[in-house]
């Protein structure tokens, strides 16, 4: 048994109920249940569709989102989350990069990276130098002016939390950004790499080890195993080449607004929904919200 949810972007709700009727049809799936009016709805399945990437690439041009995710174990356990452009609407080291007047060079080196074009740890590494001298006050700056929430992650990280999920932020971004993000947000741990400061400024360089995709791996195997959790029992969510591990690893695999040689990896690509689409995927209704 599976679910079919279809869902749109919540600022502009359009999700007909005429094309959720014809789909259901199609499909001869059960009746449809709609998680929230004009916004997202769900019907079961006996088979998966043969034509389910079909039928998805033509709801894209309609700004709709379909994902397909079996009926047990639907509900996950566990939430393992990026933080940049996933749990916040940017990437951080290119926020720092523009207060340091490089940010045209870092935002270009952050895109290659990000969509698996270059070695993480060496672009992250090339990143950090560019940033030397920086003066340390200049992070607090960035978080107060140029850091914004993603929509709907309140309501994802409260609602999940309410039914007992526990929740990591894992990030190859910095602990300075995560800790208050994270804070925030209402995760139970960050992990993140550290800015090293010396007098007061940026020396330019990453603490070691550097965490990038395999870390993130590791993040999932050591916080499901002392939960006494499955892989199958956690949620990954991210947008960028070294979320790949884990998203493959979890049970539910998120690509968020994701680049498009991630978002080809993943079965789960949320492009028009935000991060309340997560809780939809799991059969929680916008009334269950926390």
């Amino acid at each position: 048994m599976y679910f079919a949810t279809l869902l749109t972007s919540p600022a502009t709700p359009s999700l007909d109920p005429a094309l959720v009727e014809s789909l259901r049809n199609a499909w001869g799936g059960g009746d449809a249940n709609w998680l929230a009016i004009d916004e997202a709805a769900e019907f079961s399945l006996e088979v998966m569709p043969d034509n389910r990437w079909d039928v998805w690439a033509d709801l894209q041009n309609m700004g709709v989102d379909l994902v397909i995710l079996p009926a047990e174990g639907r509900r996950k356990k566990m939430l393992l989350a990026d933080m940049d452009s996933t749990m916040i609407q940017q990437e951080c080291i290119d926020e720092l990069a523009d207060e340091a007047g490089v940010g045209e060079r870092v935002k270009y080196i952050t895109a290659r990276a990000m969509n698996g074009e270059l070695d993480f740890e060496g672009a992250l590494t090339e990143r950090v130098g560019l940033l030397k001298g920086l003066d340390e006050s200049v992070i607090g700056k960035v978080l107060a002016e140029r850091i914004t929430l993603m929509p709907g992650g309140k309501a994802l990280l409260g609602t999940m939390k309410a039914n007992g999920v526990y929740a990591a932020l894992v990030s190859g971004g910095f602990t300075a950004f995560t800790a208050k993000v994270a804070a925030e947000l209402g995760f139970d741990e960050n992990r993140a790499n550290t800015l090293l400061v010396e007098g007061g400024k940026l020396t330019g360089e990453v603490g070691r080890p550097i965490l990038g995709r395999e870390a993130k791996v590791q993040a999932l195997k050591e916080i499901s195993e002392r939960l006494g959790l499955a892989h199958d029992d956690v949620m990954a969510v991210g947008d960028g080449a070294n979320d790949l591990g884990m998203l493959g690893l979890a049970g539910a695999g998120v690509a968020l607004h994701a680049k498009p040689s991630v978002a080809a990896e993943c079965d789960i690509r949320i492009n028009h929904g935000d991060l309340t689409a997560l809780l939809y995927i799991q059969g929680y209704a916008k009334s269950d919200f926390a």
